[in-house]
């Protein structure tokens, strides 16, 4: 897409009330989405900006941890013997191989929970379809939730817009999120802040937030 495209793309959406600013009021959570070592592997499910999401999101994750608001990471994980294959496994066959103990279907170690982080078990793309991940960042008291991981056009977006559909306001730091392909994660993250989230870099996420 050259400039003058891309110009007359965010013309047309400014024009028709898309990518409006919205307010992130605390309290606040951090969500990593997948960002497991089968992710973080090209030969596997990698590639793309994933490893450069990875060294940022360890940043975001000790601000967070520094700042003690609720972290949730999640994981896609399949039983031993597929017995819970679904249309998502159809589309992408190898997800099956995200089981339990599986090495690539544990968290990067620079990312490892702490006690406390609670660990989302998945077989969609979304962290919200299916677990209770709404209902414990309700518990604590949460408005805002920050999202990193892979990938963009994929987990990511389906977590950002359940996100939003349970009513959470989504900040997608945009350096901390990664994909396979460029094309899609630039596309997606426009489009995202188009419609469902802020989207800001980490530097920027200090001075949108209030007590940060």
């Amino acid at each position: 897409m050259n400039d003058q495209s891309a110009n007359t793309d965010i013309e047309s959406y400014q024009r028709q009330g898309f990518g409006a600013d919205m307010e992130l009021p605390a309290p606040y959570a951090l969500l990593i989405v997948d960002l497991v070592e089968g992710f973080a592997d090209p030969a596997i499910f990698g590639g793309g900006n994933i490893p450069q999401a990875i060294a940022q999101t360890e940043h975001l994750l000790a601000h967070a941890r520094q700042q003690g608001w609720p972290v949730a990471h999640s994981r896609i994980v399949f039983a031993d013997d597929g017995a819970d294959a679904n249309v998502f496994s159809l589309k992408v066959p190898s997800m099956l191989t995200l089981t339990e103990h599986a090495p690539r279907s544990a968290i990067v170690p620079q990312l490892k929970p702490l006690p406390g982080e609670l660990v989302v078990r998945k077989t969609l793309p979304s962290a919200f379809f299916g677990t209770d991940l709404a209902a414990w960042l309700t518990f604590h008291g949460v408005r805002t939730v920050l999202i990193a991981g892979a990938v963009t056009s994929g987990c990511v977006r389906a977590s950002v817009l359940d996100a939003l559909n349970h009513g959470f306001r989504p900040l997608v730091v945009s350096d901390c999120v990664g994909d396979r392909a460029i094309g899609p994660h630039d596309a997606n993250l426009f489009d995202m802040a188009q419609k469902y989230a802020v989207v800001r870099p980490l530097a920027h996420v200090p001075g949108l937030l209030h007590n940060a």
